[in-house]
């Protein structure tokens, strides 16, 4: 009882931010998605209680994805009514619980850790980059649009400078105190009182940002803030309302080809996307914990057969909500069970209060969270770890940046993979050269595993040893040699001598192939 008390200390606050943070992306996916407003709040209350009590990660938080937007839209259009596409939803959980038990989690242990950071700073950019329009009352992109090239037609640098010709000072003013509210908050001299440890700053903004707003109202119209520039969560006027809000899915998509086809794409951008959220999410940790990654995918497909089941966009762990969760100091992951229990309150009773918030104090509550995400001195420790690290991380930011998360992080890998293979071509061996009386002695000693990648630079090296040397290739420290690099060994053996080089071979395997040709 005393340790669930103490992590409620910490935990309760975390998950009143991530309910915060989490509110307007529901919607906005939701929106961008071309799926019911209600179905982005079902996903995050699923993804929020379902998921989370079935994952095993401590601090990750899931929800209704940006990275799917474009593909549910897409795939609605392309099935013809949204009911067909709940049933690709409830296939493609299906499909993610059959990838946990074949132990397909393990994919997420193979993402480079400087690819990782990179999407961790990038993602921490856009929020920065989208939230700017919010912040400056500009709210005609929906919030979760996380995309270049955004669904209006804009893109993310547009749409910063059309903000700038559409300046709202009742949103300037909101963002501004919201602001300050929340870097006030975070200073070592009010973390000495238990209120300012345990309110969570982003609440405080809140309601600041709704009271301003009303006092707007009643003071100065000018800088009031109505309509779009206001949270619009569906309120129902009745229980009947209420239960109307859900959609089930049309099963008979289950003789549709093309039904398959979507539930075979969301299951496998939605598995890629949980594992490199989970992935960097434990790196995020400060307690520094692993998530089970099978466990994942099964959690994962868990929550999709559910939110397909009663009308939810599919959902995948999201690096926005699990940052927002981290650094508001959660613990456990009740923090995300508190975030979705939230959810499904504000919709059962709250909606016309939750009306109120100005999107302008939500976007100084994720310029907060970006930054967190995007600080200099992450990329200072990269660049401090050599190019090798740098220039995969820089790139991995840049072509999220330019396109989307799955895209950059494709890239991202690509350049990573490159400089890999770049060592693995360079290390092959370790060369030693002894002068003795009779003559130079060059000794090979070949890595522990050494592979066709290595073919290049052994050729090379083998062509430029020096006329009338003593040489010796010694693989006795490898466990494996592949068989092209043995070819080469006994193509060289066998004219050696006609460069009057006396070649002496240890632990090199007998090739078996034909020599020479």
């Amino acid at each position: 009882m005393k340790n669930l008390l103490n992590d409620l200390k910490q935990d309760l606050p975390a998950g009143l931010v991530v309910f915060l943070v989490a509110l307007p992306l529901c919607l906005g996916i939701a929106l961008a998605s071309g799926a019911p407003l209600f179905s982005g709040v079902i996903a995050g209350i699923i993804g929020g209680i379902v998921v989370a009590i079935a994952s095993g990660s401590p601090v990750s938080v899931s929800g209704p994805a940006a990275g799917l937007t474009v593909i549910v839209l897409n795939s609605i259009q392309q099935l013809g009514s949204y009911e067909l596409f709940l049933s690709a939803v409830l296939l493609a959980g299906v499909i993610q619980v059959i990838l946990g038990f074949l132990k397909a989690g393990i994919i997420g242990h193979y993402f480079p850790s400087s690819v990782i950071k990179g999407m961790l700073a990038a993602i921490g950019l856009i929020l920065v980059f989208k939230q700017i329009p919010h912040a400056l009352g500009y709210d005609k992109d929906s919030e979760g649009d996380f995309v270049f090239i955004q669904v209006d037609g804009e893109n993310t640098f547009s749409e910063i400078l059309n903000a700038i010709n559409f300046l709202h000072p009742g949103a300037m003013t909101i963002a501004a105190v919201s602001l300050a509210i929340l870097i006030a908050w975070d200073k070592p001299f009010f973390k000495r009182y238990t209120f300012f440890t345990f309110v969570p700053g982003a609440l405080v903004a809140v309601v600041s940002g709704i009271v301003l707003n009303e006092f707007f109202k009643t003071t100065n119209p000018i800088f009031a803030l109505e309509n779009d520039h206001l949270v619009k969560l569906p309120v129902a006027g009745s229980l009947s309302e209420f239960i109307g809000q859900f959609t089930l899915p049309d099963l008979a998509g289950f003789r549709n080809v093309n039904v398959y086809i979507v539930a075979i794409t969301i299951a496998i951008v939605a598995s890629l996307e949980s594992l490199l959220s989970v992935e960097a999410a434990d790196k995020l940790d400060p307690y520094r914990r692993n998530t089970p990654t099978d466990r994942e995918l099964k959690a994962q497909g868990l929550g999709n057969i559910i939110s397909g089941l009663i009308g939810g966009l599919p959902l995948t762990a999201v690096i926005v909500r699990s940052s927002a969760n981290i650094n508001a100091g959660s613990k456990t992951k009740k923090s995300a069970i508190i975030h979705g229990l939230l959810l499904l309150i504000s919709v059962v009773g709250f909606a016309g209060v939750l009306n109120k918030i100005p999107l302008a104090c939500l976007a100084a509550v994720l310029l907060v969270v970006g930054y967190k995400l995007a600080k200099l001195s992450l990329f200072k420790s990269m660049y401090a770890l050599g190019w090798e690290q740098f220039i995969p991380f820089v790139v991995t930011i840049v072509a999220i940046l330019f396109s989307d998360l799955l895209k950059g992080i494709g890239i991202g890998m690509a350049v990573s993979i490159f400089f890999i293979l770049r060592n693995n071509y360079k290390r092959a061996y370790y060369l030693m050269k002894e002068k003795r009386s009779e003559g130079e002695t060059i000794t090979i000693q070949l890595v522990e595993d050494v592979t066709f990648i290595n073919k290049g630079v052994i050729t090379l090296t083998l062509d430029k040893l020096p006329l009338n040397s003593h040489v010796i290739i010694d693989g006795s420290q490898s466990h494996t040699i592949d068989l092209d690099v043995l070819e080469i060994i006994h193509n060289f053996k066998a004219t050696a001598a006609l460069r009057g080089i006396r070649l002496e071979l240890k632990g090199i395997p007998e090739f078996k192939g034909v020599v020479g040709h």
